[in-house]
């Protein structure tokens, strides 16, 4: 009969008690759209015997084994329907509550350098990248790169990209036309959807089981997404990569910049509106790209008045109390891109995904547009030019 504090006790007792089970060792996926997969590690042994006394010190108590290792975790990229596919905000869950595994590969841990080796050779087919930025909400940036990119695939001759991420709030798809299309998997990664032959779009909004889920993600989830959309997407022999990026200066801006360094950037369009209270932020995302080291083709200024299209009379809705995106660049020695008037087809376009510049050809709005994909052409024609100069 074996004796414990407080007195003897039936042998046998304490075997027949379950201990708690210890805890699950995790495996950390750094740079993976899918949630993390817990592991289960080998069954604690039973021992023979009551166990001991919560108020009696135990006395030789194994030590704790020491953590496992960070390791890097890779999955197979795959869309809905493919093996191991697992919703990107569902915790990896079927709804009838059983998880669907995950091929992983395990592999060895890789260095910041080798990683930007690794996105470097990934991108070296891309020959222009440009991004679309502005300071705050509700401009028109995710509309201006839609336009951007049917203006620039307009020329059969060039093969263009549309890069969506504005993780949390995706509106690409919506304005693309390709509402509820999905994202395949190839030999080579994951296949862009496309519109034209020569218009390709990436987005998480082809990821979701529906257009008004939820992405609730924190910051290291959305980079390790973007590093994916940029690793693992085969998008091939491209002359322009358009970004389209959330508003402000967050972690999805950091990361792009980051990752797109290992590669080129040939510069970043702001997108504003007349009014004081948006150039201000816009003023902060210029300092941003001085700071990160971004060069800046130039602003464009949205909604810039309004032309009636019955007498051809214009209005200005949003009065440049403190001389318009004009003035701020003046004064901070930046090219002004154009100016684009308001016109309601823009809206009625973007609903229903098709390009307002074949639909409504003789808007003054389409001429502004036009206008500025020209000057931004340019632009990277001239980068281009000089950076074989001095190669």
């Amino acid at each position: 009969m074996a004796e414990v504090a407080g007195g003897p006790r039936p042998e046998g007792e304490g075997a027949r008690r379950r201990r708690a089970a210890p805890p699950l060792p995790q495996y950390l996926c750094s740079s993976s759209l899918f949630p993390l997969q817990t592991v289960p590690g080998p069954a604690a042994p039973r021992r023979a015997g009551p166990p001991p006394a919560r108020d009696a010190p135990t006395s030789g108590s194994a030590r704790p084994a020491p953590p496992l290792p960070r390791t890097r975790v890779r999955e197979a990229p795959g869309g809905r329907g493919q093996p191991g596919w697992a919703g990107p905000c569902g915790g990896g869950a079927s709804r009838g509550g059983r998880g669907r595994a995950l091929p992983l590969t395990v592999v060895a841990p890789v260095s910041p350098a080798a990683e930007a080796a690794e996105l470097r050779a990934r991108l070296r087919s891309v020959k222009h990248t440009v991004l679309v930025l502005s300071g705050k909400g509700g401009v028109g940036k995710s509309t201006f790169s839609a336009l951007l990119a049917h203006g620039l695939a307009a020329d059969e001759a060039k093969q263009v990209a549309l890069l969506d991420i504005d993780i949390c709030g995706p509106s690409i798809p919506k304005m693309m036309g390709l509402e509820g299309e999905q994202v395949h998997q190839s030999g080579s990664g994951w296949s862009p959807v496309y519109v034209e032959e020569n218009l390709g779009v990436m987005s998480v909004g082809f990821l979701l089981s529906s257009p008004d889920d939820a992405v609730i993600w924190r910051g290291p989830k959305k980079n390790g997404l973007i590093k994916q959309f940029l690793r693992d997407v085969d998008w091939g022999e491209i002359d322009y990569l358009i970004v389209d990026t959330p508003p402000g200066t967050s972690d999805e801006h950091l990361s792009i910049v980051q990752y797109l360094s290992a590669a080129h950037i040939d510069g970043a369009v702001i997108i504003t509106t007349p009014q004081e209270v948006s150039l201000q932020d816009v003023r902060k995302e210029i300092n941003f790209c001085h700071k990160v080291k971004v060069p800046i083709i130039g602003v464009v200024e949205n909604m810039s008045g309004f032309i009636c299209p019955k007498c051809k009379n214009e209005s200005q809705i949003f009065p440049p109390t403190t001389g318009g995106a004009e003035k701020m660049c003046q004064n901070l020695n930046i090219s002004l891109l154009g100016k684009v008037p308001l016109d309601p087809q823009i809206g009625k376009s973007c609903d229903k995904g098709q390009s307002f510049l074949s639909e409504v050809p003789d808007s003054p709005a389409t001429s502004s547009y036009r206008s500025i994909i020209q000057r931004i052409q340019e632009y990277c024609d001239l980068q281009h030019f000089q950076e074989e100069k001095t190669i």
